[in-house]
C-alpha cells in the first residue's frame, strides 16, 4: 500500500510491535507529532539555519553601511533587500542542484547495498513507500 498506509502497517495505536517507541504507542496527539517527527526536526533545522543566515548577514550588511557612513538598516528592511535573498539563493542553488540530482538519478540509477538505493532489479516505478 503507498502513500500514508495505515496504522496497522505503520506499527502505531493499537498494532505497535514490541519495543516500539512510546509515542507511537500511545496514541492521540503525541503519535501524529510522533509520525511528523523528521519533518518537524528537518523545519525547525531549516528556518533555524535560515534566520541564522539572515541575523548574520543583516549584521554584515549593516555593519558595511556604516563603514561607507550610509544608513543602517532594520532586520524587517533587510529582508525585503537583494543583499538578503542574492544571498539566500545562491546557498539554496547548490543545495537544490546536489539534492535535485541525488533525487532524479535515484530513479534510474543503482547502487548494491546502498540505503539510498532501490534493490538493483527493482522497477524504476517502484517507491520505499512499503513501512
Amino acid at each position: 500500500q503507498a502513500g500514508l498506509e495505515s496504522d496497522r502497517s505503520q506499527k502505531v495505536e493499537g498494532s505497535v510491535a514490541p519495543g516500539s517507541p512510546l509515542w507511537a504507542r500511545v496514541g492521540g496527539v503525541r503519535t501524529r507529532i510522533y509520525e511528523n517527527s523528521l519533518l518537524i526536526a528537518f523545519a525547525v533545522i531549516f528556518f533555524g539555519s535560515w534566520a541564522a543566515q539572515a541575523v548574520t548577514g543583516w549584521t554584515e550588511y549593516n555593519n558595511e553601511q556604516e563603514e561607507h557612513k550610509d544608513s543602517i538598516v532594520s532586520f524587517g528592511t533587510y529582508l525585503t533587500r537583494p543583499d538578503f535573498w542574492e544571498k539566500t539563493l545562491q546557498n539554496w542553488q547548490s543545495e537544490f542542484l546536489a539534492v535535485g540530482t541525488m533525487a532524479v538519478l535515484a530513479i534510474y540509477l543503482r547502487q548494491r547495498g546502498s540505503p539510498e538505493s532501490k534493490p538493483v532489479g527493482a522497477p524504476h516505478d517502484e517507491t520505499g513507500s512499503t513501512g
